[in-house]
Protein backbone atom coordinates (compact mmCIF):
# COMPACT_ATOMS: atom_id res chain seq x y z
CA UNK A 1 0.00 0.00 0.00
CA UNK A 2 3.00 2.46 0.60
CA UNK A 3 4.48 2.09 -2.66
CA UNK A 4 1.19 2.64 -4.09
CA UNK A 5 0.83 5.89 -2.32
CA UNK A 6 4.37 6.85 -3.38
CA UNK A 7 3.68 6.53 -6.80
CA UNK A 8 0.26 8.36 -6.84
CA UNK A 9 1.94 10.88 -4.79
CA UNK A 10 4.47 11.02 -7.73
CA UNK A 11 2.15 11.34 -10.47
CA UNK A 12 0.39 13.86 -8.45
CA UNK A 13 3.69 16.09 -8.18
CA UNK A 14 5.03 15.47 -11.95
CA UNK A 15 1.26 17.02 -12.88
CA UNK A 16 1.55 20.07 -10.96
CA UNK A 17 5.22 21.02 -11.87
CA UNK A 18 5.04 20.24 -15.48
CA UNK A 19 3.33 22.89 -18.10
CA UNK A 20 3.38 23.34 -21.76
CA UNK A 21 5.78 25.85 -22.89
CA UNK A 22 3.63 28.87 -23.85
CA UNK A 23 6.09 29.69 -27.13
CA UNK A 24 6.51 25.67 -28.31
CA UNK A 25 4.13 23.77 -26.47
CA UNK A 26 7.15 21.79 -24.96
CA UNK A 27 6.97 19.74 -21.56
CA UNK A 28 8.31 22.02 -19.60
CA UNK A 29 8.90 23.20 -15.44
CA UNK A 30 9.74 26.52 -16.56
CA UNK A 31 8.19 28.69 -18.97
CA UNK A 32 9.66 30.12 -21.44
CA UNK A 33 11.49 26.58 -21.97
CA UNK A 34 15.13 25.96 -21.71
CA UNK A 35 15.54 25.54 -25.70
CA UNK A 36 12.79 28.87 -26.12
CA UNK A 37 15.36 30.79 -23.98
CA UNK A 38 18.86 28.78 -25.42
CA UNK A 39 20.36 32.34 -27.08
CA UNK A 40 22.74 29.50 -29.00
CA UNK A 41 19.80 28.56 -30.66
CA UNK A 42 18.98 29.15 -34.73
CA UNK A 43 16.44 31.64 -34.38
CA UNK A 44 15.72 31.60 -38.02
CA UNK A 45 14.45 28.06 -38.02
CA UNK A 46 11.41 26.46 -36.55
CA UNK A 47 11.40 22.18 -36.52
CA UNK A 48 7.35 21.77 -36.58
CA UNK A 49 6.25 18.32 -34.53
CA UNK A 50 3.17 16.81 -33.70
CA UNK A 51 3.39 16.51 -30.01
CA UNK A 52 5.92 17.42 -27.41
CA UNK A 53 7.33 14.04 -27.07
CA UNK A 54 8.42 14.12 -30.31
CA UNK A 55 11.27 16.75 -29.98
CA UNK A 56 13.65 14.49 -27.86
CA UNK A 57 14.34 12.00 -30.33
CA UNK A 58 15.41 14.72 -32.56
CA UNK A 59 17.38 17.01 -30.07
CA UNK A 60 18.62 13.42 -29.23
CA UNK A 61 20.53 13.37 -32.87
CA UNK A 62 22.84 16.17 -31.94
CA UNK A 63 22.15 17.50 -35.25
CA UNK A 64 19.42 20.32 -34.85
CA UNK A 65 19.82 23.51 -32.89
CA UNK A 66 16.82 25.42 -33.87
CA UNK A 67 13.44 26.02 -32.39
CA UNK A 68 10.63 24.01 -32.14
CA UNK A 69 6.88 23.76 -32.57
CA UNK A 70 4.24 21.13 -31.03
CA UNK A 71 1.15 21.51 -32.75
CA UNK A 72 -0.51 19.21 -30.26
CA UNK A 73 -2.04 16.93 -32.96
CA UNK A 74 -2.99 16.77 -36.40
CA UNK A 75 -5.27 17.44 -38.86
CA UNK A 76 -7.96 14.29 -39.07
CA UNK A 77 -10.98 15.41 -40.83
CA UNK A 78 -12.42 12.10 -40.19
CA UNK A 79 -12.41 12.63 -36.63
CA UNK A 80 -13.26 16.13 -36.73
CA UNK A 81 -9.63 17.87 -36.61
CA UNK A 82 -9.31 20.72 -38.24
CA UNK A 83 -7.08 23.69 -38.20
CA UNK A 84 -8.57 25.47 -35.21
CA UNK A 85 -8.23 22.01 -33.18
CA UNK A 86 -4.27 22.24 -33.47
CA UNK A 87 -1.93 25.21 -32.66
CA UNK A 88 -1.49 26.30 -36.01
CA UNK A 89 -1.94 29.66 -35.27
CA UNK A 90 0.57 29.72 -32.72
CA UNK A 91 3.72 28.73 -35.28
CA UNK A 92 1.56 31.40 -37.78
CA UNK A 93 2.58 33.72 -35.12
CA UNK A 94 6.26 32.81 -34.49
CA UNK A 95 6.83 33.28 -38.61
CA UNK A 96 8.96 36.94 -38.06
CA UNK A 97 12.40 36.34 -38.85
CA UNK A 98 12.27 32.27 -39.76
CA UNK A 99 13.92 31.42 -42.71
CA UNK A 100 12.77 27.82 -42.56
CA UNK A 101 10.02 25.47 -41.20
CA UNK A 102 10.88 21.75 -41.40
CA UNK A 103 7.58 20.00 -41.25
CA UNK A 104 8.14 16.75 -38.72
CA UNK A 105 5.09 15.33 -38.85
CA UNK A 106 4.79 11.46 -38.97
CA UNK A 107 4.84 9.89 -42.50
CA UNK A 108 1.07 8.64 -42.31
CA UNK A 109 -2.12 10.21 -43.84
CA UNK A 110 -2.96 12.98 -40.89
CA UNK A 111 0.84 14.01 -40.69
CA UNK A 112 1.36 14.21 -44.31
CA UNK A 113 -2.19 16.23 -45.03
CA UNK A 114 -1.00 18.44 -42.00
CA UNK A 115 2.30 19.04 -43.58
CA UNK A 116 0.83 20.03 -46.85
CA UNK A 117 -1.69 22.44 -44.90
CA UNK A 118 1.12 24.22 -43.22
CA UNK A 119 3.10 24.63 -46.34
CA UNK A 120 0.56 26.28 -48.66
CA UNK A 121 -0.11 28.35 -45.23
CA UNK A 122 3.49 29.03 -44.80
CA UNK A 123 5.26 29.31 -48.43
CA UNK A 124 3.38 32.90 -49.84
CA UNK A 125 5.44 34.16 -46.68
CA UNK A 126 8.52 33.70 -48.98
CA UNK A 127 9.66 31.27 -46.09
CA UNK A 128 11.37 28.07 -47.03
CA UNK A 129 8.73 24.94 -45.74
CA UNK A 130 10.56 21.62 -45.76
CA UNK A 131 9.94 18.08 -45.00
CA UNK A 132 11.99 15.23 -43.26
CA UNK A 133 13.83 13.00 -45.61
CA UNK A 134 11.78 9.73 -45.60
CA UNK A 135 12.93 6.01 -47.34
CA UNK A 136 15.19 2.99 -45.98
CA UNK A 137 16.61 2.61 -42.32
CA UNK A 138 20.30 2.15 -41.97
CA UNK A 139 21.05 -1.82 -42.19
CA UNK A 140 17.96 -2.48 -43.79
CA UNK A 141 17.49 -5.38 -45.94
CA UNK A 142 16.12 -4.89 -49.41
CA UNK A 143 13.87 -7.63 -49.48
CA UNK A 144 12.01 -6.83 -46.26
CA UNK A 145 11.30 -3.04 -46.69
CA UNK A 146 7.66 -2.50 -47.70
CA UNK A 147 6.55 -0.83 -51.01
CA UNK A 148 5.98 2.71 -49.70
CA UNK A 149 9.11 2.94 -48.47
CA UNK A 150 11.24 1.95 -50.80
CA UNK A 151 9.07 3.94 -53.52
CA UNK A 152 9.82 7.08 -51.19
CA UNK A 153 13.71 6.15 -51.01
CA UNK A 154 13.67 6.41 -54.80
CA UNK A 155 12.00 9.80 -55.23
CA UNK A 156 14.43 11.02 -52.47
CA UNK A 157 17.00 9.68 -53.90
CA UNK A 158 20.88 12.27 -53.81
CA UNK A 159 23.78 12.28 -55.56
CA UNK A 160 26.71 10.52 -54.10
Amino acid sequence: MEDARALANSIVEVKEKLIHCSTCNSITAVDPCDICTDPQRDRSRICVVEEPFNIKPIERTGEYRGLYHALMGVLSPQRGIGPDQIDVAGLIDRLEGVEEVIVATNPNVEGEATALYLARLIQPRNILVSRLAFGLPVGADLEFVDEVTLARSMVGRRSL
